[in-house]
């Protein structure tokens, strides 16, 4: 049975953010790296089978707001950042690839679950790559990412290739997939988009 404490909890209202994250203040760093920590643990971290030293990921976050062509979003439940997601856009003299932008680092914490943070952080960073003038969005993710697959698949993205050696975890092998999307409205397969007749 519930205590009072834990009813009112339950009840309480909860506000939610994302935004694109360009300094970190108060608390911020430190709420971060807790959360990034609480997704590795549960085996949706970023590349991390374990949580580093927290030297270590406070360097990686504080390294990540120097890099000209990475754009990092985090979201945050009642004020405290609970996720985030990189936007890596082309560099420079990648001139053929510049009209593509690639998600990267997708986590949410799981005590943040359940409040529509995860989806609304893809399109916070969708809409990101679009300001920039990007109109395809590539991503990655390792087949036990189910969660981030669902979210994928709700906004439209198409997988276009696996790779059955993407990552080696306790002696295994486990699949990786490749997606894409079209950020372009009307945008065909070529990417030229749809262009309306008229006499």
């Amino acid at each position: 049975m519930a205590t009072m404490n834990e009813q009112s909890d339950i009840s309480r209202p909860v506000s939610t953010s994302v935004e694109r994250l360009t300094a970190f203040k108060g608390p911020d760093l430190h709420d971060l790296c807790d959360a990034a920590e609480a997704a590795i643990l549960q085996g949706g971290g970023f590349g991390w089978l374990k949580p580093p030293p927290r030297a270590m990921m406070e360097t990686y976050w504080k390294g990540i707001l120097l890099v000209p062509e990475r754009d990092l979003y985090v979201a945050r439940l009642d004020g405290t950042i609970c996720g985030s997601a990189q936007l890596l856009r082309p560099a420079p003299q990648n001139e053929a690839g510049a009209a593509c932008g690639t998600l990267t680092t997708f986590f949410l914490a799981p005590w943040a679950r359940g409040h529509g943070l995860a989806l609304r952080l893809v399109e916070t960073v969708e809409q990101g790559a679009t300001d920039l003038g990007l109109s395809v969005m590539l991503l990655d993710v390792r087949e036990t990412q189910k969660r981030a697959i669902q979210i994928y698949d709700q906004l439209g993205y198409q997988r276009w290739g696996s790779n059955p050696r993407y990552a080696l975890i306790d002696g295994e092998w486990m699949v990786g997939h490749y997606y894409s999307k079209d950020l372009l409205p009307g945008a065909s397969r070529d990417g030229t988009g749809e262009q309306e007749m008229t006499e």
